[in-house]
């Protein structure tokens, strides 16, 4: 067990040091001057030059990649992320501020796409090509392919604009978040209903589950001693990759709903070529990524001990 925690962590090393690389070097290599640019977000249109030659020297610029490089990550190891290059303030606490409005409604967005999805696949798989099931793949696919942005803008289109039942924009009450975590979960819920329809027809089709029912066992127990562990390994694998990737998908929600979260903190962070925030929030969701995997691995090795044997 000891061997398999170190090499997974090893490779979270190197996932962590490659992100942090390439996203320092995207921003460095970008197009246009990084320090009339945090100028004129700091200051305004009208910048005198002296003060561009001044934020660069600030920020690090006339050193070049590699010491600017260092120079960024040396104080991350000990946890500092930095000031921003625009306020001046210290970063974690604004990025602090702006992750308590994201997570959440992360969460309330994967839990939206568990209660459609589950009792969807479960009815859908109870008789397979049936009018249920057609309708059930059919609702997956369609939600699947419908772009999370659009979707988001067809809700705010229905339920803000034509309706007036929801709140359109912002964050003040618990209601701004209900059109967000649809848009999120109803995305969320497409994947998990193909996943697990899939996972239980195939757990059901098992060579062995027809000797198990002669002996008498009971169908429910069938259900949760053998049908459900076989399905759950590949809807773990998508539980874990879709809040994964709901953290990369709040950015654009939370745009659109002019929500304070990781998605107005990262587009202004982005347009300011504020070095320090940008990177902040990859390093925090690489390193979330990271996590999600280690236990999705680990929890491979609990539900089939068969696939630590093959990767020893």
């Amino acid at each position: 067990m000891i061997a398999v925690l170190s090499g997974l962590i090893l490779r979270a090393v190197v996932v962590l040091t490659g992100t942090a690389v390439a996203t320092f070097a995207l921003l460095w290599h970008a197009p246009g001057d990084p320090a009339l640019a945090i100028a004129l977000a700091r200051f305004g249109s009208q910048v005198p030059a002296e003060v561009v030659d001044e934020i660069r020297r600030e920020a690090g610029l006339e050193t070049g990649f590699w010491p600017a490089f260092q120079a960024w990550i040396s104080p991350l190891l000990r946890g500092d992320f930095g000031q921003s290059s625009v306020t001046g303030r210290d970063v974690w606490p604004d990025l602090v501020t702006a992750m308590s409005y994201s997570f959440p409604l992360a969460i309330l967005g994967l839990l939206v796409g568990l209660v459609i999805s589950v009792p969807l696949a479960v009815i859908a798989t109870r008789r397979p090509g049936g009018l249920l099931d057609r309708l059930a793949v059919a609702l997956a696919s369609m939600g699947t392919a419908i772009p999370q942005f659009w979707l988001a803008l067809l809700l705010i289109l229905l339920f803000a604009v034509h309706l007036g039942w929801l709140p359109a924009m912002g964050a003040r009450t618990p209601t701004h978040a209900i059109l967000p975590a649809l848009a999120l979960g109803l995305g969320v819920a497409a994947s998990f209903t193909r996943i697990l329809r899939s996972g239980i027809l195939e757990a059901r089709s098992q060579p062995f589950l027809p000797a198990i029912r002669r002996r008498g066992v009971a169908a429910r127990r069938v259900e949760r001693d053998h049908v459900a562990p076989h399905a759950a390994v590949p809807v773990i694998t998508v539980f874990g990759l879709e809040l994964a990737f709901l953290l990369e998908g709040i950015v654009v929600i939370e745009v659109i709903f002019a929500r304070p979260g990781l998605g107005s903190f990262l587009v202004n962070a982005i347009f300011a070529r504020d070095f320090p925030k940008v990177q902040a929030v990859v390093i925090v969701t690489a390193v979330i990524f990271v996590i999600i995997n280690l236990v999705i691995d680990l929890l491979y090795r609990a539900l089939d001990p068969r696939i630590g044997e093959r990767n020893a």
